[in-house]
């Protein structure tokens, strides 16, 4: 069974720019920038039929691409941090894209994604890391920016299973036409 999701791509030379904010911090695992990527919609382990039709309903979405930018760093986890984060500024083509990503699962059966959407790039997971060190690593680094790009396609990647963080695998790409 395959583990899928829905995503957009992080150019290279941005990905150079984020992977220079690794090191620092205790317990983080650091994440290769070329897994760097926003998720739009955690499928999860589906059987290959579902995959399938997964594939065929993405290729019915038509979008413009999309301009991207990063507005500083975070931490997921309030007393118990567990990700470093590069937010990502919301858009409304953003949303508008994981939307209909989100409808396109459910119209194929698939149970809705529980969780609010919040646009970042992970960059590092934490074990055991100490809120303070972590509020120290944001106060150095926090203030990272990056941006604009634009992102012209959105991909279907799988994974296996393991803790996240890849290694990834581009299953599908989806072309974003060009802005008039």
């Amino acid at each position: 069974m395959p583990r899928l999701f829905t995503a957009l791509e992080v150019p290279a030379d941005v990905g150079q720019r984020l992977a220079l904010l690794r090191g620092g911090l205790q317990g983080a695992r650091w994440i290769d920038e070329e897994n760097y990527h926003v998720t739009l919609r955690f499928i999860g382990d589906i059987d290959f039929r579902t995959a399938d039709e997964i594939v065929e309903a993405l290729d019915r979405v038509k979008r413009r691409d999309i301009e991207l930018r990063f507005e500083g760093l975070t931490a997921f986890g309030t007393s118990k941090p567990h990700s470093i984060v590069a937010k990502v500024a919301p858009s409304r083509a953003l949303a508008e894209l994981q939307a209909e990503h989100e409808r396109v699962m459910q119209k194929i059966g698939l149970p809705p994604d529980g969780r609010r959407f919040t646009p970042h790039v992970t960059l590092a997971r934490l074990r055991g890391t100490p809120q303070r060190d972590v509020a120290n690593y944001l106060a150095l680094k926090g203030g990272f920016f990056a941006g604009p790009f634009h992102v012209s396609r959105f991909v279907l990647l799988s994974s296996k299973d393991s803790t996240g963080g890849g290694p990834y695998l581009v299953e599908q790409s989806y072309p974003l036409a060009a802005a008039a």
